[in-house]
């Protein structure tokens, strides 16, 4: 295959091969396998020492394998048809990525996704799967994710229509000590996975997290371990990150594309980039999933990754990034000769990503800026009668509806943009296929009217993965966040609200958090008819 990894820097190339020599000179790599916090940040050494076992991850999950086997074949053997993982940012992406582009395998169950709060997505999930045949994963690290136990709370009354013992249905993966644990217990769960606590969610793809998933859709994880060994015993990643870190300085939005088979793989890169860098005023911007354009079309701030797997059609990214290495712009190509590779790749970009995270001067393993929203949306929760939008940080609504008002308005909002900016369009939506293609259709204009790079994500999904490069990274975004009122609402059992009223508190309070962090952001509310807002959204544009 020749060589997985090159990088067409041009003139910046300089630069990242001074990087090189320097970390060869202080034996950065050497460190990092010695798991050395000062690489990073001298006052955060015991909270980065903490959160640095994903390095063994690769070796030391061999011994682990044959028991999540063991229990894959069980959930097989007793004819559970589907998998329902209830999970957030790095309990779910990594999961996603391996049903997306490895399928389950013949007699094995599929595997169901759900990162949404919204009525809509939950009623759709509820639909498709079968109270008697379905295992429910309860995936949290820390076991307090508001959202991962609200659909708990949903689904476990689901089930408990239908079973005399519903316990024997569900399994949680969480931290030792955390409130899932005794949950789990106490409900009379199959089985309670308790991963290393010494790794951090978005770094957790070969952890339990991961891997439990992965074994029950029939995958073969002791393969893709393997791979990811590979990249450990090679040291991949070193140049990868010293390009992504010595970039960065000159172009942060890191826009990637992937041949047809590797099409799942971006949005878990997303997280880890996203949430690891964006931090301090800095960041790498992750570009998932955007529209190309002409090269003419982008600003100096982009750079281009695209992933090959050998047997795809790949001529037509191939030219795309010729043409856009004849205007000058850096790319980066990697090529996986099989989709168990997709395992080296997870842990080339895990020390790519730590070791860019050392050139911006970050530590990359903590989400400072996560909690704000997190505290925020508690507070809409229980907000009084007294409160009113007159906040500090008001929380002003526009309805689509009123057409010369929104032109207005999305004028004044967009003439705010500057060179160098990035547009995030964050859809509190049903990730439905329908809707998500007309917000791509928004998003193309976006970016033809703006020329700046774009972003999407469905909330409160992009909160545990692009939130906190939103509110901690550089003050470029411009947020467009967009609401709905639900056709249909549903209670949150054993509490007193219900899921309408948690995800318009989680899109509330994130508001008020990128307003606190003086980002410029604007709420837009579609109504009931959403397809047909998003139409006419397109149209302001």
């Amino acid at each position: 295959m020749g060589n997985p990894l090159i990088l067409r820097l041009g003139k910046l190339q300089d630069e990242v091969d001074n990087r090189l020599e320097q970390w060869e000179a202080e034996r950065f790599a050497s460190r990092i396998w010695e798991k050395d916090p000062d690489l990073w940040h001298p006052e955060s050494q015991s909270e980065i020492a903490d959160r640095l076992g994903w390095l063994a991850l690769p070796e030391r999950m061999q011994d682990k394998c044959e028991g999540l086997l063991s229990f894959a074949r069980q959930i097989k053997e007793e004819g559970f048809s589907h998998v329902l993982l209830l999970g957030m940012g790095g309990s779910s992406l990594a999961p996603e990525v391996f049903q997306k582009t490895m399928g389950n395998a013949p007699g094995f169950p599929e595997l169901t996704v759900l990162d949404s709060t919204h009525p809509a997505a939950i009623i759709a999930a509820e639909k498709k799967l079968n109270p008697t045949s379905t295992l429910v994963l309860v995936s949290s690290k820390s076991g307090t994710t508001l959202e991962t136990l609200s659909l708990f709370r949903y689904f476990w009354a689901w089930v408990s229509k239908n079973h005399d013992k519903p316990g024997r249905s569900f399994a949680t993966i969480t931290d030792k000590g955390s409130p899932l644990v005794g949950l789990a217990k106490d409900k009379n769960f199959r089985r309670i996975f308790l991963p290393s606590p010494d790794v951090g969610g978005r770094y957790a793809a070969f952890t339990e997290f991961g891997l439990v998933p992965a074994a029950l859709i029939g995958m073969d994880i002791q393969k893709l371990l393997d791979r990811g060994r590979t990249a450990q015993k090679k040291s991949l990643g070193f140049v990868l990150g010293a390009a992504l870190g010595e970039l960065a300085r000159h172009r942060d939005k890191l826009t990637i594309w992937t041949t047809s088979s590797l099409a799942g793989f971006p949005p878990w890169l997303e997280q880890l980039i996203a949430e690891s860098t964006g931090k301090k005023g800095k960041g790498i911007i992750p570009v998932v999933e955007e529209s190309p354009t002409p090269a003419e079309s982008y600003g100096r701030d982009r750079v281009f990754v695209g992933f090959f797997m050998d047997g795809d059609h790949r001529s037509e990214l191939e030219k795309r990034l010729l043409d856009l290495e004849a205007s000058d712009f850096p790319t980066i190509r990697i090529d996986l000769k099989d989709i168990f590779d997709i395992g080296r790749e997870i842990f080339r970009w895990e020390i790519a990503i730590a070791s860019a995270g050392a050139v911006l001067g970050i530590q990359p393993f903590d989400q400072p800026d996560v909690q704000l929203t997190k505290d925020l949306t508690r507070k809409a929760m229980e907000k009084s009668e007294n409160t009113t939008e007159t906040d500090k940080s008001p929380v002003q609504k526009f309805s689509i509806e009123d057409e010369p008002a929104e032109t207005s308005v999305f004028e004044k909002f967009l003439s705010s943009a500057n060179p160098g900016d990035y547009v995030a369009v964050q859809a509190y939506l049903p990730p439905s296929p329908d809707i998500e293609q007309a917000l791509r259709d928004v998003r193309s204009a976006l970016l033809k009217r703006t020329r700046l790079a774009t972003t999407l994500g469905f909330g409160p999904r992009f909160l545990h993965s692009t939130g906190q490069l939103h509110k901690g990274g550089p003050n470029t975004v411009l947020a467009i966040q967009i609401t709905d009122v639900p056709e249909q609402d549903i209670p949150v059992p054993e509490t007193g609200f219900t899921f309408g009223a948690l995800i318009e508190a989680q899109a509330q309070g994130d508001y008020r958090a990128l307003k606190q962090k003086k980002r410029r952001a604007l709420r837009i509310t579609l109504g009931r008819d959403v397809i047909g807002a998003l139409k006419k959204l397109r149209e302001f544009f």
